[in-house]
């Protein structure tokens, strides 16, 4: 079978069966032409591939565990109980990189749960404003209005503003950021 059938056949696009065969994961007989020539085993390949990377493997590991791996048509399982120690492995690094996530948004929590100090009063530099358009907020925006100086673009009457933050820096310095639209 061409590769063409064989995306049709697995529902993978022929640039990602290419990239497995670059991969090793797969190995096309060539046609005299030059054509790729897949077997019916490959169709059960590509899905041994896509479990597998479904499973968080990379295709490095995969290549070297696919081989010994059988497929009952249904179901992708190891060939022998020499490879559980390495499917277990696998399985320790993702249980690693789901804590490290977790970690990170526990402390991204931390963050937007933290209350935003309250501005100073009218007159200051500007640090600790924040603004919405013009006239939000005081300090260093070029007509007064503490808004950031303007692009000069016709396009910018008509687009949403970006709200602004400006905060003093680690140093005391005034500081401006953009935050969204």
């Amino acid at each position: 079978m061409r590769i063409g059938e064989l995306s049709r056949r697995t529902g993978v696009s022929i640039r990602l069966l290419r990239y497995y065969e670059e991969q090793g994961l797969l190995m096309p007989q060539r046609r005299p032409s030059g054509y790729r020539e897949y077997r019916e085993e490959d169709v059960a390949t590509v899905r041994g591939i896509r479990t597998l990377l479904g499973a968080g493997l990379g295709t490095a590991t995969i290549a070297r565990l696919l081989p010994c791996m059988v497929d009952d048509g249904e179901n992708l399982a190891p060939g022998c109980h020499g490879l559980l120690p390495d499917l277990h492995q696998e399985r320790e690094r993702i249980d690693e990189a789901m804590a490290s996530l977790l970690a990170a948004r526990d402390a991204l929590d931390t963050i937007i749960a933290t209350p935003v100090p309250a501005p100073p009063a009218a007159g200051g530099n500007g640090a600790g404003t924040i603004g919405n358009g013009p006239g939000a907020g005081t300090g260093a925006g070029e007509d007064g209005s503490g808004a950031p100086p303007s692009t000069g673009s016709d396009d910018a009457a008509s687009a949403p503003s970006p709200t602004w933050c400006a905060v003093p820096d680690r140093r005391g310095h005034g500081a401006t950021a953009t935050v969204g639209t």
